[in-house]
């Protein structure tokens, strides 16, 4: 057995980096958006209970559609307790099941998981990016509204963090519902591309410019234009318990991206 290997049990001595950034802070006072409540909430995990409930529905999903992966995230990883890092988990309001998460990593302080399989062009890597990892929901209808939800987490949390791009690796046929979003290839002429940190299995680099992301959904009519920017979801809570208040990211060089294979 690993000594080293995380448990339940060591999971309340590891503390989860903490998110300044928080949605109600920016919802507007005078009512000019829409307030819209989910049969659901996402919070940003903070303790041993959600950690526990967030690999749950990771390892569940993943089981689903790469079961080959799934055996290997029946326990926390390392990457969950990573300064930079943050887990996000939907639960129920009816009983508090878990419903679908999301692990959100930075460049801040090291590179991306995806810097594993390739070298990022340099008006990337000289940039603040925050990349989605373990995205898992649950099955059927719901499933569908949990995913939506995490995205907008995500990219409030990216707006308000002063993330310049999203980026994501998208195995088929996922990939498309991000080009739905907007998203762009990374490499256009690269396809799929085998990445280390899902198994090795091909997956699709994809980007999204956070800082013009509402005048593209605008100019493009987008369905999801309302629902993104003018909608307040108070279930949406990304602010995190004992959040000091600090500034989101100090005022630091980003971490210098080791050399890494170009594809």
């Amino acid at each position: 057995m690993n000594p080293h290997a995380l448990t339940p049990s060591s999971l309340s001595s590891m503390p989860l980096s903490p998110i300044v950034a928080r949605e109600a802070a920016h919802a507007p006072a005078t009512g000019d958006l829409i307030e819209e409540r989910l049969p659901f909430s996402v919070r940003v995990v903070s303790d041993a209970e959600a950690l526990d409930k967030a690999v749950h529905i990771r390892h569940a999903a993943y089981a689903r559609h790469v079961p080959g992966l799934a055996h290997t995230l029946q326990q926390p990883e390392q990457a969950d307790f990573a300064d930079g890092s943050l887990v996000l988990l939907a639960e129920s309001h009816l009983d508090g099941s878990p419903l679908g998460t999301m692990r959100i990593q930075t460049n801040r302080y090291a590179p991306l998981a995806l810097e594993q399989s390739l070298a990022l062009p340099p008006s990337l890597r000289n940039s603040l990016l925050a990349e989605a990892t373990r995205l898992g929901v649950a099955d059927g209808r719901v499933g569908t509204l949990v995913k939506t939800v995490l995205f907008k987490a995500f990219y409030l949390y990216c707006l308000h963090s002063g993330v310049d791009w999203m980026v994501v690796t998208g195995r088929a046929p996922v990939d498309r519902q991000y080009l739905r979003l907007l998203f762009e290839d990374v490499y256009p002429d690269m396809g799929y591309i085998p990445m280390r940190h899902v198994g090795g299995l091909p997956h699709r680099v994809m980007k999204f410019e956070v800082g013009t992301a509402e005048r593209r959904w605008a100019e493009a009519r987008h369905p999801l234009f309302n629902f993104m920017v003018l909608t307040y979801h108070p279930d949406i809570r990304l602010d995190a318990p004992g959040a000091s208040g600090a500034p989101a990211w100090p005022e630091a060089p980003l971490h210098a991206p080791t050399p890494t294979l170009a594809m």
